[in-house]
């Protein structure tokens, strides 16, 4: 039994005669009476009465029908399945991220993603940079969004986008009235810095060209400690804007008034020489949305 036997079945039982059927499936009638009789013989049952006025269906072919039916639809969306993959517009998609990358454009680039590829399925893996190296190598992961870039010849990094830095200050703090902040209010300040070490030395510099040194305390666990840390008055914490979108208890957050050339950049990275359509499709995805206005 295979597919072309069974669309000729279907469509002789739902035409009701060979020529009808015939004209249906764009064959002659001797290669689609062929079908039915090599199928009729496969399954030793006559599956239709040939009568006067064309073809009825027996009791054989009664019970043939629906299973046929559900037989050709499944084979259908096994072809759509398989295309929609081949074409990175089905299948899962598996999402690194970790720290302050959860805000600002990486929802918006899921988000979009999903809106554009309903039928793929979204996982996330929240983990800092060296096991998401690792999951990309296992291939756990498909692509990976972080501010902290990984130094590995087999990894290739796009750039997403680049964002302002704001101050993280308690609500309290006499500062914290002030629209804007200059580096040079912050010299008595305690900074809280987060892991990620090419932030720490952006701050080293800023505060260096301002004419002082930082002082700051061990690195925090992750952006959002420092910013809580910032809230209750440990210190002060420089964020990236995205960071603005979590409203923490007891913290509010300033622009930093540097230059631009300052900045947090966020960026997705990846192994080289994947080939994966879905990698492909979200890529795509990520180039095309667009960065915060940084208003």
């Amino acid at each position: 039994m295979d597919l072309k036997q069974l669309t000729s079945f279907i469509a002789v039982a739902e035409e009701g005669q060979l020529s009808r059927a015939a004209a249906r499936l764009c064959l002659s009638q001797p290669p689609l009476s062929r079908h039915i009789h090599a199928l009729e013989a496969e399954l030793g049952a006559r599956l239709f009465d040939r009568t006067a006025t064309g073809m009825t269906l027996t009791q054989a072919g009664v019970a043939l029908l629906d299973n046929a039916r559900s037989i050709e639809n499944l084979l259908h969306q096994a072809r759509d399945k398989v295309r929609k993959a081949g074409l990175g517009q089905s299948g899962q998609m598996d999402v690194g991220l970790y720290g302050s990358a959860i805000y600002g454009a990486v929802p918006r680039i899921l988000r979009q993603f999903k809106i554009s590829h309903p039928d793929v399925a979204l996982n996330l893996h929240y983990a800092q940079t060296p096991e998401q190296v690792k999951a990309l190598r296992r291939k756990q992961v498909l692509i990976v969004f972080e501010r902290m870039l990984p130094s590995e010849p087999d990894i290739e990094v796009l750039p997403v986008c680049r964002e302002r830095l704001y101050v993280a200050i308690s609500e309290e703090h006499p500062l914290a009235q002030s629209e804007w902040l200059d580096i040079g209010e912050l010299r008595d300040e305690t900074f809280i810095p987060g892991t990620e070490v090419t932030a720490a030395s952006q701050l080293v510099e800023i505060c260096r060209k301002a004419g002082f040194v930082p002082r700051m305390t061990p690195p925090s666990n992750n952006m959002v400690t420092a910013t809580l840390l910032a809230a209750v008055g440990v210190g002060v914490s420089l964020v990236p804007e995205s960071m603005t979108h979590v409203q923490l208890p007891g913290v509010v957050y300033r622009p930093l008034n540097v230059s631009e050339s300052y900045s947090m950049d966020l960026h997705c990275f990846y192994l080289q020489n994947n080939s994966s359509p879905l990698l492909a499709s979200m890529l795509e995805v990520v180039r095309g949305v667009s960065a915060p206005p940084r208003g």
